[in-house]
């Protein structure tokens, strides 16, 4: 089987009558992507950004952005509130996440032993979901809204080996991973309790580019994106684990 890494430039490549059958496509930039005459039988895409403004995704000419948006509204009940803009709306907004990932977590806990460490097609386990979303909180509240200096804990799952400083040198227990998520859902909980309008339009550094502004409300934008993505990747591979035992 043929992989294609980061070194590998394909940019603007041209592919013509490829079989592409099976291939797998993972953090990558397909934007601009044009395909014709292709046949898409089975495909699954997972594309978090197709919603950002001036972005589209058409199937046959039919932009469904729109769609696959309001359809993910339906089946997550509080997501559509994820762009509140006042201190009440953004106090909703995180009530309905926490809300939504405490059911997560009871079905979780009723499933076999080991279920939450297991991986679906190489994504993060259940508890690795946990620990990214730890880690999230740390970058996004932590080092931008705070401003701290060491504002992440060793616990968390981050993208890159260097994103966060050290990491646990073994797996940690789940209960653990459950205590300190609380508490960095607890954190966020308590800051938005008492925020003013003000204090949201202030301004702040992007974590990850500190060249390029935020403001307080934007950063916990990014925290209720986060929260609901990987909610909906925790659910999917929940089902599918669910499949396997039942099978």
């Amino acid at each position: 089987m043929a992989t294609f890494g980061r070194s590998d430039e394909l940019k603007e490549a041209r592919f013509v009558d490829v079989n592409l059958r099976g291939a797998r496509f993972l953090e990558s930039d397909l934007s601009e992507v044009v395909m014709r005459g292709i046949d898409a039988r089975n495909m699954d895409i997972d594309a978090p950004w197709i919603s950002d403004k001036d972005s589209y995704l058409r199937v046959n000419g039919v932009d469904v952005s729109a769609f696959v948006e309001a359809e993910l509204d339906r089946r997550f009940p509080g997501r559509s509130q994820r762009r509140a803009q006042d201190p009440e709306g953004l106090r909703s907004a995180w009530a309905a996440v926490e809300a939504t990932w405490a059911s997560t977590l009871e079905r979780a806990a009723a499933m076999p032993a080991g279920s939450v460490d297991v991986s679906v097609d190489g994504e993060w386990s259940f508890a690795q979901t946990l620990r990214h979303l730890v880690h999230g909180t740390d970058m996004w509240m932590g080092r931008a809204i705070l401003e701290l200096d060491r504002p992440f804990h060793p616990i968390g799952q981050a993208y890159t080996a260097d994103e966060a400083g050290s990491a646990p040198s073994a797996i940690p227990p789940y209960a653990e991973v459950l205590e300190v998520r609380a508490d960095r859902l607890a954190l966020v909980r308590d800051f938005i309790a008492s925020v003013t309008p003000e204090e949201l339009d202030a301004a702040r550094k992007n974590p990850h580019s500190p060249a390029r502004p935020e403001t307080v409300r934007s950063c916990l934008h990014v925290l209720l994106d986060e929260a609901w993505e990987h909610h909906r990747f925790a659910v999917r591979d929940l089902d599918a684990i669910e499949a396997r035992s039942d099978a």
